[in-house]
């Protein structure tokens, strides 16, 4: 039997996985969505993250719609008010100096950490490994993130697609793709674990170079592309302007909601420009045009399911990244499985 990776896969669950960018947690509490359950995000008064299940065990009331009060939070309902721990610490219909029920406590996920500017998230004991980019922490880079995307698709194929080398030249025509070679250069994978890195180089044009315009470079440059692939859901690709001098981190980290439904996160780091905020801007605008012309086809498949049995599909020597990307998902879906 052919087995396939769905967004709501039970294994996912032992898994990192982006919830939300750190700038979207403050002090007031904000509900957002993983693997179909609803989690409430808020800080303490000193910055510290915590995340609950968005639900009050009184009567299941959603816990972002309260408030916080100092390192507390309120429920909105019946005015249960939870510790920092999760714990009850006062329940005002049964007056002071009462007994706190032992169940009067939240749930949250297993692991909580945070990572290049994102909350991540694993509801139980991860079994993949905790994901950064190294670029993140370079003060030569210029971060800038685009606007987060919501699309029916499955992120299992998301995956496969930022991975896939052969599929610029056609889908990304009005974009990045028309100066694009068809043939995919040789290239090979270095597996770690649960994770992979592949790199190659390439002449392309760089109309994007200053320098072209001035007659100081040529338009066919070279540039190096390097992918970095975490399970389930985390990538990275980092392309290096050999002739031009500089590189672009684009990040792109994908949040299962529910069973047809994906956040994409993505963000740049650019060490090329600089410091221009007003580039940067440019920058972004042209990656979610990219990202569009990727949704355009990717949010219309009918089978929301990334094949894992490498023998379903046809496969070719220019898909090693995608190939290796089955391989690892496989490993981990069967590892958890026999927990």
């Amino acid at each position: 039997m052919n087995r396939g990776l769905r967004n709501l896969d039970p294994a996912l669950r032992q898994a990192w996985h982006p919830l939300c960018r750190s700038t979207e947690v403050t002090r007031s509490p904000k509900r957002f969505t993983l693997l179909n359950q609803n989690y409430v995000a808020y800080r303490t008064p000193d910055g510290e993250l915590r995340v609950f299940e968005d639900r009050c065990p009184h009567r299941f009331a959603p816990l972002s719609l309260g408030q916080c009060e100092g390192e507390n939070l309120r429920c909105v309902y019946h005015g249960w008010v939870y510790d920092a721990q999760g714990n009850c610490v006062e329940i005002p219909a049964l007056g002071q100096n009462t007994t706190i029920p032992d169940r009067a406590k939240l749930a949250g996920p297993a692991r909580l950490q945070e990572s290049h500017a994102m909350v991540f998230v694993a509801p139980l004991e991860p079994a993949t490994p905790m994901p950064s980019i190294l670029s993140a922490l370079d003060p030569a880079f210029l971060r800038g993130d685009l606007p987060v995307i919501e699309t029916r698709a499955s992120a299992g194929l998301l995956a496969d697609n930022f991975l896939d080398m052969a599929h610029f030249p056609f889908i990304h025509a009005q974009t990045f793709g028309a100066g694009e070679a068809r043939e995919v250069p040789k290239y090979t994978v270095t597996r770690n674990g649960l994770q992979f890195e592949a790199s190659y180089e390439h002449e392309f044009s760089n109309r994007e170079d200053p320098g072209v315009a001035a007659g100081l470079r040529p338009l066919l440059q070279r540039r190096r592309l390097t992918y970095r692939y975490t399970a389930p859901f985390h990538l990275e690709l980092a392309i290096e302007f050999l002739d031009a001098g500089g590189a672009n981190v684009i990040g792109f980290f994908l949040t299962p909601l529910d069973d047809e439904s994906v956040r994409i996160y993505s963000s740049l780091w650019r060490n090329d420009l600089d410091g221009s905020q007003e580039r940067m801007a440019e920058a972004i605008d042209f990656e979610v045009a990219v990202v569009n012309e990727d949704l355009y086809l990717q949010s219309r498949y009918e089978v929301l399911e990334l094949p894992l049995d490498i023998t379903a599909e046809l496969h070719t020597r220019a898909d090693k990244t995608t190939v290796e990307l089955r391989r690892i998902l496989s490993d981990f879906v069967a590892s958890v499985s026999k927990e």
